[in-house]
């Protein structure tokens, strides 16, 4: 998948995605949905980086992957990253795309696993719903989505 294969309306629900969980995780200081080959699809962040961000991002990921795969803990879900200044997590979004998050070293890291798991799986929605994909386990939208019954 590329950036450009996802649909500019979808672009901007993702966008809309990454602005709410930095709502919800005050000690975010960026967020950055990519493909997972590297390109920036959405980014809520003051940093001008964001495609290094996202090819650096790619580079974990196949190591990160590789190394869940031989240690026998299945397939990839996440990686935190502790810095001196603070955290970089990385969250699958579906087979194709990642959700990367900066944060503060303050963060409550329990908290900022909850809610970036919560997003990665509406960004996977999203991506997924834009090219067109149904599947077997896929979540229905979140209730907000859902309309009136008939």
């Amino acid at each position: 998948m590329s950036a450009a294969m996802v649909p500019a309306e979808a672009e901007a629900e993702i966008l809309a995605e990454l602005r709410r969980l930095r709502a919800r995780v005050p000690q975010l200081t960026g967020a950055l949905a990519a493909s997972a080959d590297g390109l920036v699809l959405a980014q809520d962040s003051a940093a001008t980086e964001a495609e290094s961000v996202a090819a650096l991002t790619a580079a974990a990921l196949g190591v990160a992957q590789r190394l869940s795969d031989c240690t026998g803990q299945g397939g990839f879900r996440e990686l935190l990253v502790r810095g001196e200044h603070g955290y970089v997590a990385t969250y699958a979004a579906g087979d194709a795309a990642v959700l990367t998050l900066i944060a503060e070293p303050r963060v409550n890291v329990g908290r900022l696993h909850l809610e970036a798991r919560r997003s990665s799986l509406r960004i996977t929605e999203l991506i997924d719903h834009s090219l067109g994909r149904r599947g077997p386990g896929r979540l229905p939208p979140p209730p907000a989505a859902i309309g009136p019954a008939s």
